[in-house]
């Protein structure tokens, strides 16, 4: 099973499957975000955006020399295909940076990891907690901790090691008392230096908005402060990796719930606040779409408009903030139920590539989200509504990142087909 992080609170639902019509309807939901987006993030995209490289500089690798990022994809080349790659696999295309995520549940991500190595500048296994113990802090997960795999990375790469920590511990614990504040940074710097970790990534944010921390003001600039402290004390740390280099920290942000901010949002002005202690920020433009709403996993119109909410039309601030952002690319697709009884979920890679085999189904492009979806029914004669990345859509997305100037960062890399990675 595809696990993904819990999707941060706030109605993101733009667009729906329609069962009866056979077709993606992307006119619902959020049309004051679609407003916004067409009024002015076209205008400012065409003034402020600055384009460093064009696409085509890219199109070296087996899948565009095969013409296989199309729209016009079909389930016959998918089967065929989906296991070729270029057989240089050390040659970036992608030239921003690049954090793949792995999950211990999912060990083809390892050994993704290290066969496609020099395609990413970070990688980060998902082995850390740090969580409350009555009145004290403890750091849980060194036991995930593969020395071996770590070892062999280093040997055949470049990318930086980052191990992602979630922050369990009760928010009155670690943010209300500067000891235990002090303690939790403490456990995780020590962790890197023992470890010969290159930093972290943090995820707290999406927490800290369920325990509703962040409605309180003082809560939530307790908040913001934790983490520059983080930040600044893992930046003074050498890296054992690079010479002159300090410790990393990456911080996982939720996207805008609306365009009217919210106080569990986190914002650009949060975005300015950190990006100095931050070294980037892992932004999961995912999860657009659920069981109960099914859709595209992320619509491409709203990763524009979210990445406008966050990085305004300023021109010097794009430049300055975007190379911070790590946008959020899922490896990993959705299986919707169009029964009554809404039900369904995420699929990786093999998944997708047996329900291809069974049902021949006819790949459709939706041209609104920027996806491929099919349709299928199922032996009890229900019908499912399918969204799994595709080369095409992957590729949009890339080239949406690239005019920014911002990097990516993908959830998760052994979720997704080989041939995913010649587009990296």
């Amino acid at each position: 099973m595809a696990k993904k992080r819990s999707a941060p609170s706030g109605g993101r639902r733009e667009n729906r499957v329609e069962s009866s019509s056979g077709r993606v309807n992307s006119a619902s939901g959020r049309s004051k975000l679609v407003a916004l987006f067409i009024v002015s993030s076209i205008i400012a995209t065409v003034t402020y955006r600055f384009r460093q490289s064009s696409p085509s500089q890219f199109k070296e690798s087996y899948v565009y020399q095969q013409g296989l990022v199309t729209t016009h994809s079909n389930y016959q080349h998918v089967l065929t295909e989906n296991s070729k790659v270029s057989e240089n696999t050390s040659r970036r295309h992608y030239t921003y940076p690049v954090l793949g995520y792995i999950t211990p549940w999912n060990s083809r991500g390892y050994e993704l990891a290290k066969r496609f190595n020099s395609k990413f500048t970070h990688l980060s296994p998902i082995w850390y907690d740090l969580k409350s113990q009555q009145t004290s802090l403890i750091l849980e997960g060194r036991h995930n901790a593969d020395r071996g795999w770590i070892s062999e990375l280093k040997k055949t790469g470049e990318a930086l090691i980052l191990p992602r920590v979630v922050l369990e511990a009760s928010p009155a614990v670690l943010l209300g008392k500067e000891k235990q504040k002090n303690k939790a940074i403490n456990l995780i710097v020590t962790e890197c230096k023992e470890m010969g970790y290159d930093g972290i990534v943090l995820e707290s944010w999406s927490r800290w908005a369920a325990y509703g921390i962040l409605h309180d003001p003082n809560m939530r600039n307790l908040a913001l402060q934790f983490v520059k402290q983080l930040g600044d004390a893992l930046h003074s740390i050498s890296s054992e990796k690079i010479s002159g280099q300090q410790l990393q920290l990456i911080y996982v942000i939720g996207p805008p719930s609306s365009e009217k901010l919210q106080e569990h949002d986190f914002g650009p002005k949060d975005l300015e606040t950190l990006s100095e202690a931050v070294d980037g920020f892992s932004l999961m433009t995912y999860d657009f779409s659920n069981p109960h709403n099914p859709g595209p996993n992320a619509p491409l119109k709203w990763i524009q408009i979210v990445l406008q909410l966050l990085l305004g039309t300023s021109g010097n601030r794009v430049q300055s903030l975007a190379p911070k952002i790590l946008l959020g690319i899922n490896f990993y697709g959705n299986d919707f139920s169009l029964s009554r009884d809404a039900g369904g979920g995420a699929i990786i890679g093999r998944d997708y590539l047996a329900l291809l085999e069974k049902h021949r189904p006819d790949l459709q492009w939706d041209k609104n989200s920027g996806e491929h979806f099919f349709f299928y029914t199922d032996d009890k004669d229900i019908r499912h509504a399918v969204f799994y990345p595709s080369l095409k859509s992957i590729s949009l997305r890339l080239e949406e990142a690239r005019s920014w100037g911002c990097g990516i960062s993908i959830w998760e890399i052994g979720q997704g087909l080989d041939y995913f990675f010649d587009l990296l």
